[in-house]
């Protein structure tokens, strides 16, 4: 049997500079966001099924802070400290989309997967 986390979190902490028109997630507190959605998996025992990352531009810098939960897909903006609660208790634990913090699909930015498909994995 082998072990993966259910679920990762991918916490923006790209860093624009002071006063950029798009927006910076670090500067909008991405950094306390990742701290404490660690702290409060942590606390809840689910350090180890599921995982905060933090990573570079995410590419939706005016929705900021952002965390994007995957395998779900689902992209959450505007996310501070005090919404972590409820994305353990929403999302994680409870199987629902915080709809509140949910970026709507049409705002994000990229090519729809509907106009630009990639193949599935093929696992041998």
């Amino acid at each position: 049997m082998s072990a993966s986390y259910q679920r990762m979190i991918f916490v923006c902490l790209n860093d624009r500079g002071e006063g950029h028109p798009k927006g910076s997630c670090s500067r909008d507190g991405g950094a306390e966001l990742l701290d404490r959605l660690r702290a409060d998996l942590h606390e809840r025992d689910l350090k180890r099924v599921v995982r905060a990352v933090g990573t570079r531009c995410l590419g939706q810098c005016s929705h900021g802070p952002v965390a994007l939960v995957q395998p779900e897909d689902v992209w959450y903006g505007g996310v501070q400290e005090s919404d972590v609660s409820d994305l353990i208790d929403g999302h994680v634990l409870g199987g629902r989309v915080v709809e509140r913090l949910e970026i709507d699909p049409d705002k994000l930015s990229g090519v729809p997967q509907e106009e630009h498909p990639l193949p599935p994995l093929d696992r041998p």
